[in-house]
């Protein structure tokens, strides 16, 4: 399990981590979400060992990560800036790599030779970004990691190679128990493959769940009032949101469907629904909702 308790990390009296506290379950996926500058990087530096806290814990089961080689060596990352030397091949960097995993599995480097369809004695260097991101998911696999941390993972790939990629490590997930942390602003993404979901901003874990329990705790409701009449919600009702078009309302409220929609119904609308948010949508209400909607600026 990995485990964060309280983490602060201050750079140049910049708190870049302020108290983040976050747990990821053995044998899934969590996806860590955030704005731009809500620390998602700075922790996941933590995670990987490159940077100690300046107070709390940075824990890999049940110990610090930070000059622990033995934990370290349970961990394989692929950075959104994934390192390579600068004259490198792919077949240096496996050399590398297995100087430091000692479950480097030859075999599988062998089998992806042909999922991955790359030049092993051509300069990483020379490699385009789409095909950079592609060794580094082929080097990182073959590590046989029990922790997966990803910053951007499949930023720069093709539509087809990202679905070749998730498929290899959801494979992982399910058949070798492999925990997947990842971050990535492609929420839609996201939402096909996490078990777990925590949405972070300004430093801080604002919360953490499965994403089915998030998903079922935050509804949009649709509903259209007699002409004339827009009653005012009870605030017992958490609205997020409120918008409408026409005479057709929509509001965004914490809690359930079941719960949301019995409440409303006393107030006698023509038409009542209660629709599932996705995790897109689910980030941008959490984060504070209309503060973060799109702003319409006129040229």
């Amino acid at each position: 399990m990995i485990e964060v308790n309280g983490a602060v990390k201050t750079f140049d009296g910049f708190r870049a981590l302020d108290g983040a506290t976050i747990t990821v379950p053995d044998g899934g996926v969590y996806g860590l979400v955030g704005p731009n500058g809500a620390g998602k990087s700075t922790i996941i530096r933590h995670l990987t060992g490159i940077y100690a806290p300046d107070s709390g814990d940075v824990l890999v089961e049940g110990e610090p990560v930070y000059e622990n080689p033995e934990k370290k060596a349970l961990i394989a990352a692929i950075p959104d800036d994934w390192f390579y030397f600068q004259s490198a091949t792919i077949r240096d960097m496996m050399r590398f790599y297995r100087g430091f995993y000692p479950n480097f599995d030859m075999d599988r480097y062998e089998k992806f030779k042909d999922v991955f369809a790359l030049s092993e004695k051509s300069p990483i260097r020379r490699m385009s970004k789409g095909m950079q991101k592609q060794a580094a998911f082929w080097l990182t696999m073959c590590c046989r990691p029990k922790y997966l941390i990803l910053d951007e993972p499949v930023d720069g790939l093709d539509p087809v190679m990202r679905r070749q990629v998730w498929s290899l490590m959801m494979n992982d997930v399910s058949e070798y128990g492999t925990t997947v942390l990842v971050s990535s602003h492609n929420l839609r993404e996201l939402e096909d493959v996490c078990d777990h979901v925590g949405i972070m901003n300004k430093g801080k874990v604002l919360l953490q769940r499965s994403l089915s329990d998030l998903q079922e705790n935050i509804v949009k409701l649709q509903a259209v009032w007699k002409p004339g009449e827009t009653p005012v919600l009870p605030r017992e009702l958490d609205i997020l949101h409120t918008s409408h078009v026409g005479r057709v309302y929509t509001y965004i409220v914490r809690g359930t469907a079941a719960a949301v929609l019995e409440r409303v119904q006393s107030f006698a609308p023509l038409m009542a629904e209660a629709l599932p948010l996705s995790l897109e949508e689910i980030f941008i209400y959490e984060l504070g909702g209309e503060q973060y909607a799109v702003k319409e600026i006129i040229l």
